[in-house]
């Protein structure tokens, strides 16, 4: 990878809003999987015991999971187009069990691999530019973003183009390829955060000065997991030019910093937290020490990648067509649909459209290879080729005329893909739990498909409005848990499963780390526990109050009673 010190003179891709590799890129990505090949062959032929192979495979993506090997493919800041969805679904039917798993990191997962088989995947997937690189080991993992970039009406600054900015400089750093842990870094094109990016190791908004130019007010030190924190503020302003230099500052103070010596107190998070302000200020000497011109984002750069995000050809539409509106007042469950998955667009006549992957008694965030096909063919239908994964494990459809949404919709309704509920209480994040994961003390994935089936009545789930769950199967946190406005946190108590409740987290503009409210609630009783929440919070919402509203006037406390009350 060229870590931004050159970059070919790009042209406008055919399909616009995926960025393409240049021959150096191309060409190192099929020198990697073959190199790959030759590991696997070792392992299989005995030469590389498992533990010597662990460190080879975790740098090309690939986990040993419970059952089956893992591979973890990276979808660079969730941007797909419809070519690359079709190879996943390709990849999904040849080499898995037929489905794939979107994360919170915007990657796909294929859970059931055969270890020979998956040299030929890479192969497969580096013919469309993909890969598995850096999706594991302690490196600069997929830079994440909001997957309504380029499309939002509130967007700033489309952060695609600096995400693949970062791309090009973490991708085999030679500096940060070995840090003390794995490090995350999100953009958020707007103040709206939709990425997340406050529990990040450095999180990034997007802005302008007084002058106009483009920059970015810079958050450190987050993360979730064993101990949770919110990121701080390193700087209100970075300016476009110096964003390099200013991120290179701080993964060079963290490198040294770091505790390599305590595998639970490596990531930047405890550093930021234990040093607090020291740490902001070895940072600015480290940034104030760096040659800066070397450093420089060049403004040619950021216009040649620019160039690979150039807004697709909308037309001059007016907002509300006749037919648009007609479908929603003749089908009742087309403008159910429009009213939690469809988001208003920058260009009128246009609108972004949520894809739900959270359909009642399903697994939140698979896919499968039918439905990735179905998908592309949408995509190509009524959405320029563009396919966006989002971190709550939906996708998104950015680009559709409003007078196409009622017809998207019937084709999504026909592939299972038309729930109604995105932000609703079935729209639940959660991770692969104790089904798959060596890591996890409890199951994630059935409490997810139990509470989203007590729901499954849309219009209960549209009465009680935006109500985000989160589920991890472990301390982890891969399932946000400690983001969720309900957050259910799997751990194991003398062989059992229970389930601690956390309320009041935030992953939005108002960021908040949910708190434990007492005691774990068994495998049986949980989704009980979370009823009684729900049904705590239309007790006490006032007119037109949202649950997160709720419970940050009230506090946790009168939830807390009814969930432990004396029967």
């Amino acid at each position: 990878m060229n870590h931004i010190a050159k970059l070919p003179n790009a042209a406008p891709d055919a399909n616009a809003g995926v960025y393409h590799y240049d021959e150096v890129d191309a060409r190192f990505v099929h020198q990697r999987v073959e190199q790959f090949r030759a590991q696997v062959e070792r392992r299989l032929k005995g030469e590389l015991t498992e533990e010597e192979f662990k460190p080879i495979r975790l740098m090309n993506g690939v986990y040993l999971q419970l059952h089956a090997y893992m591979l973890r493919v990276a979808i660079p800041y969730g941007m797909l187009d419809s070519t690359r969805l079709r190879k996943l679904a390709r990849i999904a039917r040849v080499y898995d069990k037929g489905y794939g798993h979107f994360t919170t990191r915007q990657n796909i997962q294929f859970n059931w691999p055969k270890l020979v088989e998956i040299p030929d995947a890479l192969h497969e997937l580096a013919e469309v530019d993909m890969h598995a690189i850096q999706t594991s080991g302690n490196c600069i993992r997929n830079v994440t973003t909001d997957a309504f970039c380029g499309a939002a009406a509130d967007e700033i600054l489309d952060p695609r183009v600096y995400a693949e900015v970062l791309r090009q400089w973490s991708t085999l750093h030679p500096e940060f390829t070995f840090l003390p842990r794995k490090f995350k870094i999100a953009i958020a094109g707007s103040p709206n955060d939709r990425a997340a990016v406050r529990a990040h190791d450095i999180g990034l908004i997007a802005k302008r000065n007084e002058a106009g130019e483009p920059g970015f007010t810079v958050y450190v030190g987050g993360g979730l997991g064993r101990s949770p924190f919110l990121a701080v503020k390193a700087r209100d302003w970075v300016g476009e030019a110096d964003l390099i230099a200013y991120l290179e500052a701080i993964l060079r103070t963290y490198n040294q910093l770091g505790r390599r010596d305590n595998i639970y107190k490596a990531r930047i998070k405890i550093t930021v937290h234990e040093l607090g302000a020291e740490f902001l200020r070895l940072v600015e000497e480290e940034y104030a020490r760096l040659p800066r011109e070397n450093y420089r984002l060049d403004p040619a750069i950021v216009e040649s990648i620019q160039q690979h995000f150039t807004p697709p050809p909308h037309e001059d539409l007016a907002d509300d067509p006749a037919e648009f509106v007609a479908a929603k007042a003749k089908d009742r469950a087309f403008a159910r649909w429009v009213k939690s998955n469809v988001t208003k667009h920058r260009q009128p006549g246009y609108a972004i459209a949520t894809v739900s992957l959270k359909p009642v008694g399903g697994i939140p965030g698979d896919i499968t290879d039918v439905q990735m096909e179905a998908l592309a063919d949408l995509a190509d239908a009524y959405s320029f080729g563009e396919v966006r994964v989002s971190h709550e494990q939906n996708v998104v459809l950015a680009h559709v005329k409003q007078s196409d949404l009622y017809a998207l919709w019937q084709g999504l309704e026909a592939q299972g893909m038309g729930t109604a509920n995105a932000g609703l209480v079935s729209d639940i994040i959660a991770c692969p739990g104790l089904d798959y994961c060596a890591l996890a003390n409890a199951r994630s994935i059935p409490v997810a498909q139990r509470i989203a089936k007590l729901y499954g009545d849309l219009d209960r789930q549209h009465d009680i409005g935006e109500l985000k769950i989160k589920i991890s199967g472990c301390i982890n946190a891969c399932g946000h848990h400690h983001l969720g406005h309900i957050g259910i946190l799997g751990v194991d108590k003398k062989g059992e499963e229970f389930y601690q409740i956390l309320l009041g987290g935030d992953a939005g503009p108002n960021a908040a780390i949910g708190d434990i409210v007492g005691p774990g609630f068994s495998y049986d009783r949980v989704v009980d526990a979370v009823d009684t929440v729900v049904q705590t919070y239309l007790r006490l919402r006032q007119p037109g109050e949202l649950f997160a509203q709720t419970i940050s006037r009230t506090t946790p406390a009168p939830f807390k009673e009814a969930l432990y009350a004396v029967a």
